[in-house]
């Protein structure tokens, strides 16, 4: 009878190799275990060291349209062009142009000098929360004398608007709209809980009265035309047309000037916030042991590979 010899695959290859893999890595556990143990030293000393960010929200409802220039711009839209003027504003969204104001350059800068946040933004480096004052990077700025100090080229740090501006938007503030209920909520970040708090309500107050003067200096200016257009004409029909109007313009101006919420509503004022927003000091830490103990892994089996190539 035909002897067939049977040929068996190699079962245990992966077994194998699963045991050598653990092999090395406990022949090389001491290096992972330094390696991981100076990674979480590093991520707890960084966290640390980061100082406490607070974060203040103020929550925001459009204002009625109609009691806004824009409004009533709109409902007169057809008796102007009867007369032939463009009153403008009747279908511009508010809310819309006043986020955008608030998120512009222009807006910004003033914002910031008025409230006098050069400081704040650009020469701390911490908030001091027994005696409520900043802790100042005294290489950049001296806050007995108010002088920025210079660099080590010569030159002085005080910082442009243009620097002032791009720290406000990336490191403090945000915007954000819920689609559904059109809400709009401001969110100010800083390293005082009192400034974060501060800072969103001067914004709400600020782009409110940004606004509130931007239309009536457009109102008041329509006024004037139309006064203008008054002496120019003799025909009776035409002049009551402009009469209306401008009591209609000067009615807008009125309501505005008595409108202290012009385009945002204050649904949810800002407070104090007591607890920090930032950093994640937990978050750091885990974060650094893993990245630790994945690089000592890596390091473990890099070593062993180079090993195995010179002894092949």
């Amino acid at each position: 009878m035909a002897q067939y010899e049977v040929f068996h695959p190699q079962q245990h290859d992966d077994e194998i190799d699963l045991r050598q893999l653990f092999a090395t890595l406990w022949a090389g556990k001491w290096l992972i275990i330094a390696v991981t143990f100076l990674f979480a030293t590093g991520g707890v000393a960084y966290a640390l060291h980061k100082p406490n960010i607070y974060q203040a929200s103020v929550l925001l409802a459009p204002a009625s349209e109609e009691s806004g220039i824009s409004g009533i711009s709109g409902q007169l839209g057809g008796l102007a062009s009867l007369a032939g003027i463009n009153l403008g504003g009747g279908g511009s969204n508010q809310t819309v142009i006043a986020k955008e104001v608030l998120r512009s350059r222009a807006f910004l800068a003033d914002f910031i000098d008025r409230h006098n946040l050069a400081v704040p933004l650009m020469a701390v480096k911490g908030w001091n929360i027994e005696q409520s004052e900043w802790q100042y990077n005294r290489e950049v700025y001296n806050p007995e004398t108010g002088q920025w100090l210079p660099d080590e080229d010569g030159k002085s740090q005080q910082p442009t608007d243009w620097d002032l501006v791009k720290a406000f938007k990336e490191n403090h503030l945000s915007v954000s709209e819920n689609k559904e209920n059109g809400m709009v909520t401001f969110s100010v970040k800083s390293l005082s809980p009192t400034a974060a708090q501060q800072w969103a309500q001067w914004l709400v107050e600020d782009i409110n009265e940004h606004m509130r003067r931007q239309d009536v200096a457009e109102a008041e200016a329509r006024i004037n035309y139309l006064e203008n257009k008054l002496t120019d004409t003799n025909i009776a029909g035409m002049q009551q047309v402009f009469y209306q109007l401008i009591e209609s313009e000067t009615r807008t101006v009125m309501l505005a000037n008595a409108q202290q919420e012009y385009v945002f509503k204050t649904i949810d004022p800002a407070v104090v916030p007591q607890e920090k927003s930032e950093p994640k000091r937990a978050l750091i830490a885990i974060v650094a042991t893993i990245l630790g103990g994945m690089l000592g892994v890596f390091i473990v089996f890099i070593r062993a590979f180079f090993k195995g190539t010179r002894e092949a």
